[in-house]
């Protein structure tokens, strides 16, 4: 068994620069979080796990930063979808229930947010890092010169970079419903008892849309329409069951914090199909919707 040897190529500079930045907007969200936890006037069990969710968040950043410098083609849509959760996650936290938010707070989120907006700058309008991520992840390759590991690209179709948007804003679904649903279980603690069967029914529906969404979004980039269609009518029920929970167990404010960034996720991977079916026949290699396929040029000069 032998093992393929990658020639080292140089990065870009843009390239080099969204590393860096991503590891400062990693660092910030961090900051940021800790800077909410310090100022806020009310330090409850619910800002304690949507502190922790946004924490998560750098975690991600840094993943990210693995991912572009691999050259993966998944860099571009789970940067857009980790800056616009970020976003939001880190926004509900500056805005408290009562008076306006203290200044460090708006200050580290306006930074965190021109951040985040620099790094979709230049994950989809930056040719260099456009050009540059168009790797697959490697796999173990059986042919005629042995068995080796090495990079390939997948056996599905080629599919629109919006299809992949999709299928991560879709994934997203499972842990926004977790976070209110664990707030809503400090509420049991608190004494309202009743409030445990809906709990409990928030855990289960959350955990079998992971498994749905993972269903769809399989066919969905296999070209299969009616994964389209059962994607959509999943979305619209998740939201027809998550935001009525989320009104009831943690009021406006619930609803607005934890249900409007599930609300944002849907309508992106809604928007990423409608994208993807009208630009189907028209790749925009610049865009997000742009043809995620490698280019058999670009794939002799990697090797």
């Amino acid at each position: 068994m032998r093992t393929a040897v990658a020639t080292e190529v140089r990065r870009p500079s843009a390239v080099r620069a969204l590393t860096t930045l991503l590891a400062v907007t990693a660092a910030a969200t961090v900051v940021v979080d800790l800077l909410n936890w310090w100022y806020a006037p009310e330090q409850g069990f619910g800002l304690a796990v949507r502190s922790g969710w946004a924490l998560l968040r750098a975690f991600g950043f840094v993943l990210l930063v693995g991912h572009v410098r691999r050259g993966r083609t998944l860099a571009r849509p789970l940067g857009l979808i980790l800056v616009v959760t970020t976003v939001f996650a880190v926004g509900r936290l500056v805005v408290p229930r009562q008076g306006v938010p203290p200044l460090p707070g708006i200050v580290g989120f306006v930074g965190l947010t021109a951040l985040c907006l620099a790094v979709l700058w230049l994950l989809y309008r930056s040719p260099a890092v456009a050009g540059y991520l168009t790797r697959h992840r490697g796999r173990l390759v059986i042919d005629r010169q042995g068995i080796s590991w090495r990079e390939a690209p997948p056996r599905r179709p080629e599919v629109a970079g919006w299809l992949l948007t999709t299928r991560v804003a879709a994934f997203t679904y499972s842990p926004l419903m977790l976070v209110p649903a664990l707030v809503a279980a400090g509420t049991i603690l608190d004494g309202r008892l009743v409030a445990g069967p809906a709990v409990a029914f928030w855990f289960g529906f959350a955990l079998v849309t992971s498994y749905a969404v993972l269903f769809c979004t399989f066919f969905v980039l296999r070209g299969r329409r009616w994964a389209r269609g059962l994607l959509v009518v999943l979305t619209l029920g998740v939201l027809a069951v998550d935001l009525p929970l989320c009104w009831w167990l943690l009021g406006v404010d619930g609803l607005v914090r934890d249900g409007v960034p599930l609300m944002t996720a849907g309508g992106l991977a809604i928007y990423g199909l409608w994208r993807a079916s009208k630009g189907s026949g028209e790749p925009a290699p610049n865009g997000p919707g742009g043809s995620v396929g490698r280019e058999e040029e670009s794939s002799r000069d990697r090797r």
